[in-house]
């Protein structure tokens, strides 16, 4: 799971110091999971790849940010501190653990 977290965060230009800044984490420490020098079984290496794997395209964060009924579960939900919307983003992505992604046509309806 982190090679497959690591070229895709290659892929889509998405840098260590960028997925480290999201997790609170420092940027020598997401090249040590990158590079295997971390345990794969890590907390941090868990929220490393549940947050690359479930990056978006810039056409589904469009569609995000359109999303009223979860912008406004966020706003109800987020104390505003970076620290908990960093939290809120890790328990969001691990949801995408519990089911595959959906097809086209469910996504729209």
């Amino acid at each position: 799971m982190i090679a497959s977290a690591s070229e895709r965060a290659r892929r889509v230009g998405l840098h260590q110091s960028s997925i480290a800044k999201a997790l609170g984490a420092s940027q020598s420490q997401v090249s040590r999971v990158f590079s295997g020098k971390t345990s794969a079984q890590s907390k941090l290496a868990k929220d490393i790849c549940i947050y690359v794997l479930g990056s978006t395209s810039k056409s589904q964060a469009d569609a995000v940010r359109a999303n009223e009924e979860l912008i406004g579960a966020l706003a109800e939900v987020w104390n505003g501190t970076p620290a908990h919307a960093r939290a809120l983003a890790v328990v969001i992505r691990s949801l995408a653990l519990l089911s595959p992604p959906l097809s086209t046509d469910e996504a729209t309806s």
